[in-house]
């Protein structure tokens, strides 16, 4: 048999490839077959990929599409706190921001990263094990199933930071959540609990991973029953709020998170597709992404285009105040930022210093 992978030698530095049992109804791991495990490996930066990232994405998902022994792809990140929270604010601050014609090379990357979750000949599951923001919401849209902590948070972060979400959400969120919803995530970027994007239909499972005296408790942030509020609208999965959140917050404090249950889901929801017939399989996956690919194919071209333009002007302040702002203030003025561009100001250093003044020329920026 001939080996298609583009590489002959596969060794990632910033992603983990592994292979792992695959197991029967029986609960014992099958011989000769395994599933793949892809795991964004920078748990410090939130799994945010790098350039480089993008690149050992690409290659694993073609080695893994590729993998005859391989019943399914999990695509997930190292520890508990975040699947990905998208690109690496440093990398986009100090090499790309001003930089329209490179950052235009790195969407190439990207899209080919979100072509490759896409094309993968396996079926592909997104663990999500905390965070899913901005690009990692993007790429996990991509994925065929997902089944999630019931601690993740979901959200866009486009326009508050400078860029818009076209990197998929924009052609993947509506067919998830419908149009208002897709408008709301979107454009305001609050972000959504595991429970209300659940609730939405944007996943496959759900699990709680918070143990507080030994007990699985769900996310005691959020409203978990089946409530109304004052107008009869469904509040399931929604933040809570005032003494009830800073109850939930205690709560929090004195439970662990144990990703067991996560695992097992996923265990199970591979053990299911390894009861059926491959290749029917794999068409019947095909058919359905076509309704994600159709957007996708359309859009990702003039899509990538503009975030590229988009790098010499807004990107450029938001990425840098992202980066270089505090926790408590990680955003540019927009209202000051509005009222200077109603007066007819241009876009400049000065008036990216203007409305951060945290920011750093770009003669200070590393390259």
């Amino acid at each position: 048999m001939k080996d298609h992978n583009l590489t002959e030698e596969f060794s990632p530095r910033e992603i983990l490839y592994e292979h792992r049992p695959v197991v029967d109804r029986s609960g014992e791991a099958v011989e000769g077959l395994h599933n793949v495990w892809i795991t964004l490996n920078n748990p410090k930066e939130l799994n945010s990929y790098t350039t480089g990232t993008v690149k050992e994405v690409i290659l694993a998902f073609r080695q893994a599409s590729n993998d005859r022994a391989a019943v399914a792809v999990v695509f997930t990140g190292a520890g508990d706190r975040a699947f990905c929270t998208g690109g690496n604010t440093r990398e986009y601050a100090e090499v790309y921001s001003g930089a329209p014609g490179e950052y235009r090379q790195y969407m190439r990357l990207f899209n080919d990263m979100v072509s490759g979750i896409l094309h993968c000949d396996k079926p592909v599951i997104c663990r999500v094990n905390g965070m899913r923001v901005g690009g990692g919401q993007e790429i996990g849209m991509a994925c065929d199933f997902s089944v999630a902590s019931d601690l993740a948070v979901f959200s866009q972060a486009g326009p508050k930071h400078g860029s818009a979400p076209d990197g998929g959400s924009t052609d993947f969120l509506p067919l998830f959540v419908g149009i208002e919803q897709a408008m709301f995530s979107g454009t305001l970027c609050e972000p959504w609990s595991a429970h209300r994007f659940y609730h939405l239909g944007g996943l496959t499972g759900l699990v709680p991973v918070l143990k507080v005296d030994g007990e699985w408790t769900a996310n005691p942030l959020v409203v978990t029953e089946r409530l109304l509020d004052d107008y009869g609208r469904t509040v399931l999965g929604d933040w809570k709020t005032g003494e009830s959140r800073q109850a939930g917050k205690e709560l929090l404090k004195q439970g662990e998170v144990d990703l067991s249950l996560l695992d097992e889901e996923v265990e199970r929801a591979t053990t299911k597709l390894l009861y059926t017939m491959p290749d029917c399989l794999t068409k019947t996956v095909e058919s359905l992404r076509k309704h994600k690919l159709a957007h996708w194919d359309k859009n990702r071209e003039t899509n990538r285009a503009w975030l590229g333009l988009n790098m010499m002007t807004e990107a450029n302040a938001g990425f840098r105040a992202f980066h270089y702002g505090t926790r408590e203030q990680r955003e540019a003025d927009f209202v000051l930022l509005r009222r200077r561009l109603a007066e007819g100001e241009r876009w400049s250093e000065e008036l990216v210093q203007e409305i951060a003044p945290w920011v750093p020329g770009r003669s200070e920026v590393k390259s």
